[in-house]
C-alpha cells in the first residue's frame, strides 16, 4: 500500500461531474468550490482514494495526480506540450534508463518530468531555457511533482545553440521555434545512431528542419502528428465524444550518422 497523503503534497480532487481540483495540502488549510469549503485536514493522512465531504456534503475523491494529470493543472509560464505528444515523443525518440539526453525549451517543465522519469536514476537529463521566469517556473513544477530536483536532473539557464560541454549524448529533444538553429552543435555533441527530435506547432518550421537535417548528416526522418478522440462510454450510449484532441504539433525525429 502507498503511503499516506502528507502535507506539502499535492492532491487532486475529483467531484461528482468529473471535474478536477488540484490542491496543496497543508495543515488547517481550505479548498473552496462553489459547493462549500474541504478541510485539508480530512485529507492529510489518509491514504488515495479516500472520499470527503465539503461543508454542504458534496463528496470528492482523492487521489495523488498523476503526471498528465499535473501536467494540465499545473502553473504554466509557457504552453505545455500536452500529454499525448508527450508519450509520442518518448516512445519515438526512444527515450530509456541509463541514457544522457539534451533538452531545449524547459517552458513550464512538462516534458522535462517525463523525460527525467524515464532516463531514471542512472541517466541523465540537462534542460536548457533560455527565458528566466519559465525557468524558474519550470523549477518550481518539478519540486511540486517530485518533491526535489533529482540528481540525475539538470536544470539550466543558457541557449543551447551557443554550445555545451556534453559528448556522446544519445539524444536531443527540442521545443523551440527554430530547431535547425540546434543541428550545429547536435552534430558535435550526439553519438552515431543517437536520436533528434523537435516538437514544433507549424508545418513550414517542420519543412526547414527537415531540409537542414538532410543535408547536416541525418537519417530516417520521419514526422507525425498525434490526434486523440476520446469516447464516451456508459450504458447502452456508446459514442465518440463530441470534442477531441486534434492538431497541437508536429514530431519530428531522426538519425545521425555521426558523419
Amino acid at each position: 500500500m502507498s503511503a499516506p497523503l502528507e502535507s506539502g503534497e499535492r492532491a487532486l480532487l475529483i467531484d461528482r461531474k468529473g471535474r478536477r481540483y488540484l490542491v496543496t495540502l497543508r495543515p488547517g488549510g481550505e479548498f473552496h468550490t462553489h459547493h462549500g469549503a474541504v478541510a485539508h485536514d480530512a485529507i492529510i493522512g489518509f491514504h488515495e482514494g479516500v472520499r470527503v465531504y465539503s461543508t454542504s456534503g458534496v463528496p470528492l475523491i482523492v487521489f495523488r495526480p498523476s503526471l498528465a494529470e499535473f501536467v494540465l493543472k499545473m502553473p504554466r509560464g509557457a504552453q505545455v506540450i500536452y500529454p499525448k505528444d508527450i508519450g509520442l515523443i518518448l516512445v519515438l525518440a526512444d527515450i530509456g534508463p541509463g541514457q544522457t539526453v539534451l533538452e531545449a525549451g524547459t517552458g513550464s517543465g512538462a516534458l522535462t518530468l517525463a523525460l527525467s522519469r524515464m532516463v531514471g536514476e542512472r541517466g541523465r537529463l540537462i534542460s536548457y531555457e533560455i527565458r528566466e521566469d519559465f525557468h524558474a517556473r519550470a523549477r518550481a513544477n518539478v519540486e511540486a511533482f517530485l518533491g526535489k530536483i533529482p540528481p540525475s536532473l539538470e536544470l539550466r539557464l543558457g541557449d543551447l545553440t551557443a554550445g555545451v560541454p556534453e559528448r556522446d549524448v544519445d539524444r536531443i529533444v527540442l521545443d523551440l521555434p527554430e530547431p535547425w538553429t540546434v543541428i550545429p552543435v547536435a552534430r558535435e555533441v550526439l553519438r552515431p545512431g543517437a536520436i533528434f527530435c523537435s516538437y514544433v506547432p507549424t508545418v513550414l518550421q517542420v519543412h526547414q528542419a527537415v531540409e537542414e537535417l538532410r543535408g547536416a548528416g541525418f537519417t530516417e526522418i520521419a514526422t507525425i502528428e498525434g490526434l486523440v478522440r476520446p469516447w464516451h462510454v456508459e450504458g447502452q450510449s456508446v459514442r465518440p465524444d463530441h470534442r477531441m484532441v486534434a492538431h497541437t504539433g508536429f514530431i519530428t525525429t531522426a538519425r545521425f550518422l555521426g558523419v
